[in-house]
């Protein structure tokens, strides 16, 4: 039996492979073994450098390494069907044709990262030796950690431009992009782009934050930008249509949260002719003027829609576009077809003047015992009148008809956009969004963002492209899980972990074999678009 053996010398601290040869020894009546020198063990690659016995490399090592995955030097049995699977969605996805031409070089090594991060969760990088030791995956060695660290400061922003174009030309042009951001808080002080900002998600760190860019019909990401986390989303805006436009995406359609909303950014998107849908804040003054002449007759049954359970309708409004030339020195003023979008949900109403009055009451009680609290002494000026005397105390009236004003728009939500589309259409249209959020809480959880624990800024580059690859994986993934309704019987991890405990087997000159799958197994794969490997 051949097998290959590695041995440490502790004065150089170089490792050697050796070839092992077993026989019997008839005389000693015992299994022996021959061993010869192969070469030593590179410390980055982990490869095996021939020498002639002497630790000299000999001239073998001039020839270039051929790229994918080697045969077996020897007998190996390894978990094969959750990567095999991850394998079969590269390609049908796109994602190992695209990486190929982008990173030539790598593109092996950052698949193999990727499949590690999707089928350990939260594990740790350094871990990645004993997961590979164990699974087939595209690179078919072992990856240090130092050897990780190179991978991530040689990926490039051209590159990964190119990886975002080739992406997005698979996705539907016409379809809405969803387009978000959230916060990924850092402990580290070196990073320049870490800044105390707005966090999302009221942690006291600093933070990074990153913008994500997802079809609403694939469901799956295309582009992403790592920014400063002291910069509020809607001067996000400018910079995405920038960058769209230079990666050759003509015909945009965006959806987006209030927080991108400003009338520069209305303006910029009228200029460069993106269809947008956005919601709105009711306090805004267009928008309850266009409500107030409509309000009693918003909740008319015709206006019902029972699969919301909510009233809509819709109003075709005027924007006043505006868009400065410095270099004519003029500004070009003109009106722009919008449309706005009412809704009124009654539960959510009837929960908001509860809460309202809740916090009314408690507002009023601060004040009679005089345990006024400095930061709620706008609050007390807008809703109460308070007079004190020496012998009756505080006596605090409510002004009625500033709180009748507040809770005339409770329950109440708006969306804009300037694509002719009902009022249904686009709250599903908007509802969808939630696609990217459900993204990031994969990207924190599963991918172990919670924490960008990374000091080298080209290092957490390219470790934030290599997460984002394992994304369009796993939004795929989560994707099938709903049309098929697998979600109702599997987590994603179960789901992922029910295929990996299958096995294939390796042996030098033969072609790989494949342990048994089950019938629930193979219906897994069907389900999830992929057709299951031949079984033995």
């Amino acid at each position: 039996m051949v097998a290959i053996v590695y041995q440490t010398d502790k004065r150089s601290g170089i490792t050697y492979a050796y070839e092992s040869i077993s026989h019997w020894d008839k005389e000693k009546k015992q299994s022996r073994a021959r061993r010869t020198l192969i070469g030593r063990v590179d410390k980055v690659t982990g490869e095996i450098v021939p020498t002639d016995g002497r630790n000299r490399k000999t001239g073998t090592e001039k020839l270039p390494a051929k790229r994918g995955p080697k045969s077996s030097l020897v007998a190996h049995r390894s978990f094969f069907g959750a990567t095999y699977l991850l394998d079969a969605l590269g390609e049908n996805l796109g994602i190992t044709k695209d990486l190929k031409q982008c990173f030539p070089d790598t593109y092996l090594q950052i698949l193999s990262i990727a499949y590690y991060l999707i089928l350990e969760e939260t594990s740790p990088l350094y871990r990645f030796e004993k997961w590979a030791a164990l699974h087939r995956h595209p690179y078919g060695k072992i990856i240090t950690s130092q050897r990780a660290s190179d991978l991530f400061s040689s990926i490039t922003e051209e590159d990964k431009q190119k990886f975002f174009s080739l992406q997005g030309k698979r996705r539907c042009e016409n379809e809405f992009w969803a387009y978000d951001t959230t916060t990924l808080s850092s402990y580290s002080e070196t990073l320049k782009q870490v800044q105390y900002g707005f966090n999302k998600e009221h942690d006291r760190l600093p933070q990074l934050n990153l913008t994500l860019v997802f079809g609403e019909k694939s469901n799956l990401p295309f582009y992403y930008r790592k920014l400063a986390g002291n910069i509020p989303d809607s001067k996000t805006v400018r910079r995405l249509l920038e960058e769209l436009d230079e990666l050759g995406y003509s015909k945009l359609k965006l959806v987006m949260d209030r927080g991108f909303y400003s009338e520069d950014n209305i303006n910029d998107l009228y200029r460069d002719h993106v269809k947008f849908l956005i919601s709105v804040r009711m306090s805004l003054a267009f928008i309850r003027k266009e409500l107030d002449p409509i309000y009693d007759s918003l909740q008319d049954f015709k206006n019902y829609n029972d699969k919301y359970e909510l009233y809509c309708t819709t109003v075709r409004s005027m924007w006043h576009y505006s868009q400065e030339r410095p270099y004519k020195g003029e500004t070009i003023q003109e009106e722009r077809r919008l449309y706005i979008h009412y809704y009124y949900n009654i539960e959510k109403a009837a929960e908001d003047k509860m809460a309202f009055d809740r916090r009314l009451n408690a507002l009023k009680q601060e004040l009679e015992t005089d345990n006024r609290v400095p930061d709620h002494e706008k609050l007390y000026l807008k809703y109460f009148t308070c007079k004190a005397t020496p012998k009756r105390g505080t006596k605090v009236t409510v002004k009625e008809d500033v709180i009748n004003e507040a809770k005339r728009y409770f329950g109440y939500f708006s969306l804009i956009t300037n694509e002719t589309m009902d009022a249904v259409t686009a709250l599903e249209l908007y509802r969808n969004k939630d696609v990217v959020e459900k993204a990031f809480g994969n990207l924190k959880e599963r991918l172990n963002m919670r924490r960008a624990l990374v000091s080298s800024e080209k290092s957490l580059d390219g470790k934030l492209f290599v997460q984002f690859v394992a994304l369009i994986y796993l939004s795929y993934i989560k994707k099938q899980m709903q049309i098929t309704d697998l979600i109702k019987k599997y987590t994603l991890p179960s789901l992922l972990d029910k295929l990996d405990v299958i096995e294939c087997f390796e042996q030098p000159g033969r072609t790989i074999r494949v342990g048994e799958i089950l019938d629930e197994q193979k219906r897994l794969y069907h389900e999830l678009g992929v057709t299951p490997p031949n079984s033995l």
